[in-house]
């Protein structure tokens, strides 16, 4: 279905919720059938760049970009189909300041519209609430409240996302398609990279003269919240560094991707300046908002 044909049906009738999520198995399970034999087809650019397409023309203005601000590669490659996109930043209220900066320059550097998902606590009501450094004790559960629950609020308004989810970040990830439908969030997502490796990532940030965090360059190949985040040793897992320590390997944004392990508790310019969304999770980030 096409977004025209889309918007006539939004017109003519309202979509049950049963309905809307029957459409969207179908675009999800045709998407999945021509993607994976494209995948024998086409290369890393080639497939990233057909993908980002297809869910621009496919979902229009429901389609949202999740971006984690370690760099810009996915914003960009979708906002050339897509401009203006929403780039959703979960915004926890434990990132490095070099996450935040980056987020700041993605705002005002390319053509998206950076959009703020908050928690419903800050940090402080939820030290009140559940003790300091929740972090530490439980981690999952601190995921959960600043990460996938935001989210899935968030993405309720959306009909598709794309994610920067990629095989080579990890055992979890290795079997990751590059269209599903996601059963967490109830949405098809798209992972245009997934083919990729890190070091085509990187070439391509610097092709294109991309945002970057300065902490991947410091040994940080995965960025999440300071505290669950730690340098990564030459030889290890990429996201070795993302809750050290634990038996804990994703935040819960990506369960079932199709690797050999899955965690449901516990997830790569501004033009004119974007509205503030009237959701009380999302706040839209203009490109002269200062960081916070």
């Amino acid at each position: 279905m096409t977004t025209t044909e889309r918007a006539h049906q939004d017109e003519g009738s309202a979509e049950t919720p049963e309905e809307r999520i029957a459409r969207l198995r179908t675009l999800a399970a045709k998407g999945a059938e021509r993607f994976a034999a494209l995948e024998a087809e086409l290369g890393p650019d080639e497939l990233a760049d057909a993908a980002a397409r297809w869910a621009a023309e496919t979902f229009g203005d429901s389609l949202t970009v999740a971006c984690s601000m370690a760099d810009a590669v996915l914003p960009h490659v979708v906002a050339a189909h897509r401009p203006g996109v929403d780039v959703l930043f979960l915004d926890t209220g434990y990132h490095f300041p070099e996450t935040l900066a980056t987020r700041d320059r993605v705002a005002r550097e390319l053509d998206v519209t950076v959009v703020d998902v908050l928690p419903e606590r800050t940090v402080a009501e939820q030290d009140a609430e559940h003790g300091a450094k929740l972090h530490d004790r439980d981690p999952a559960s601190c995921c959960g409240m600043r990460k996938v629950a935001p989210l899935k609020k968030a993405l309720g308004g959306y009909d598709a996302w794309v994610t920067g989810v990629r095989r080579d970040e990890g055992p979890t990830r290795a079997g990751s398609p590059v269209v599903t439908f996601d059963e967490a969030f109830g949405l098809v997502k798209i992972n245009p990279l997934v083919t990729w490796s890190y070091d085509r990532l990187m070439a391509y940030s610097r092709e294109h003269s991309l945002p970057e965090n300065p902490l991947l360059h410091q040994g940080y190949p995965s960025i999440g919240c300071a505290p669950c985040t730690r340098p990564v040793a030459p030889g290890e897992d990429p996201r070795a560094g993302r809750w050290a320590g634990t038996q804990k390997t994703e935040c819960g944004l990506h369960p079932g991707d199709g690797g050999t392990e899955a965690d449901p508790a516990a997830g790569s310019s501004a033009g004119s300046a974007p509205a503030i969304r009237t959701a009380p999770v999302l706040i839209s980030l203009s490109p002269t908002q200062e960081d916070r």
